[in-house]
Formats: C-alpha cells, sequence, structure tokens
C-alpha cells in the first residue's frame, strides 16, 4: 500500500468533511493533553448519505492504490475487519461501496466483551481468513490496532494493513513525553503494516492555504503553528 495521497481526492474529502461538520476548527482537547485548533470526528458521519459518501472516499482511494500494483495482488486484501466500536459501521459501509464497485468482500468485526450465548466469542460476521484489511476512522496511539492484529491472527487470518480516513501526523506520546514518531509511524515500524489514509495534515493545510472561504483560510496559520510544534 502506497503511503502518498491523491491530493485532489484528499482536497475533496476535507471539504466533504467540513461540510458535514466532522470536520471542526477552535480550540480542542486531545488525548494526549494538547490544545488543537482543529478536531475531527467520524462519529459524527451521522446519516445515510453522509457514511455513504465516506465509503466512497474509502473505496476510491483503496482501488486507486490497487491500480498501482501487480495485477496477481488483486486490492491487497480479501476482507475487511472493523474494529469495535467505529470501525464497524466503517467495515459495513466500506463492503458496500467495494460491492456496487464490483469487488465484493466479507467483512468481521469484533465484540468489546465475548458473548457467553448463541455462537459465543467476540468476533462477528464472516469467518475471519485470507488477508484482512483493518478499517478505522483515525491512529490515535495504536492501540486499537494492535488489538485487531491479535485477533485476527488468532481466528487464522493475517493482518494485511491499515485504511483511515485521516492522518494527523502528530506525534505519539510515551510515558506522558512527546515521542520522535506519529502513532502511524508507529503501527508501520514497530507493527509491520502499511497505512493508507483518505488525507492527511498536510492535504487540510493545503485546503486551507488555499482557500477561498476567509472563515477557512483564517485557520491556516494556528494549524501551521501546531503542525510546526507537535507534527512529524
Amino acid at each position: 500500500m502506497s503511503p502518498s495521497t491523491d491530493p485532489q481526492l484528499a482536497a475533496d474529502f476535507v471539504q466533504f468533511a467540513v461540510s458535514a461538520g466532522v470536520l471542526r476548527f477552535g480550540e480542542f482537547k486531545t488525548k494526549a493533553g494538547r490544545l488543537s485548533p482543529y478536531f475531527f470526528n467520524a462519529g459524527l458521519f451521522d446519516d445515510g448519505a453522509k457514511l455513504a459518501r465516506l465509503a466512497e472516499f474509502y473505496a476510491r482511494r483503496l482501488l486507486a492504490d490497487a491500480a498501482a500494483r501487480p495485477a496477481a495482488e488483486g486490492l491487497g486484501f480479501d476482507m475487511i475487519f472493523g474494529p469495535a466500536y467505529k470501525g464497524i459501521t466503517l467495515a459495513a459501509a466500506l463492503s458496500i461501496e467495494l460491492a456496487r464497485r464490483d469487488h465484493n468482500l466479507p467483512f468481521a468485526y469484533n465484540r468489546k466483551e465475548a458473548k457467553d450465548h448463541g455462537e459465543g466469542g467476540t468476533l462477528v460476521g464472516a469467518p475471519v481468513r485470507g488477508r484482512v484489511l483493518i478499517v478505522d476512522d483515525v491512529i490515535s496511539a495504536g492501540t486499537s490496532v494492535r488489538e485487531s492484529i491479535a485477533m485476527i491472527r488468532a481466528a487464522g487470518g493475517q493482518p494485511a494493513g491499515v485504511a483511515i480516513a485521516l492522518d494527523r501526523q502528530e506525534r505519539a506520546t510515551q510515558d506522558g513525553q512527546d515521542a520522535p514518531w506519529s502513532a502511524v509511524q508507529y503501527v508501520q515500524r514497530d507493527l509491520g503494516l502499511p497505512v493508507l489514509a483518505v488525507a492527511t495534515l498536510a492535504d487540510l493545510m493545503q485546503v486551507l492555504q488555499t482557500s477561498a472561504d476567509p472563515t477557512l483560510a483564517a485557520f491556516a496559520a494556528p494549524v501551521q503553528a501546531y503542525r510546526e510544534k507537535y507534527g512529524v
């Protein structure tokens, strides 16, 4: 999987996220305790039209990446896995969109707590096998990815990569200190999985710096300052 984004697709996604109210600007406290001038909340892709459009962006990004690789590899994955909770909806929506584009793939997801009746266990959906793509909104610390890798391998599958909507390109924290790497870089380097993002912080900066909307353009400077302080 290629780490680079498609500039036009990324710009379109940023504009969509802003118009949907998912990408907001102001002052927001992150999990790391930083004051960020922007906030991305994928939980606000909260109706059918928004979710369908989001799945389209994921699918276009994945299909473009597949087209750049040898035909024998196909999409590079055989099924989709959505970690609880946001990943569940994303995996289902992406599966539908890929089927609409003639790539009908199975998907599965996990429960936070094992079910002790019925089929039992923590995994739901198609049997986990073959090359498995993990789908989530962002990677904050890599914890969800680590847990997903363990579940996929335990079920007999092979983790193939991670697809996310936005790569914040921001330094992770370790033991309360800023690390020299981002959570995405951690997943790629330490967990050995490629990460494919629809858009990155660099793409967001490009949109803000070239926007004809003065309200958006006004946030270019604070976002750039935040990137210079915490970016990788």
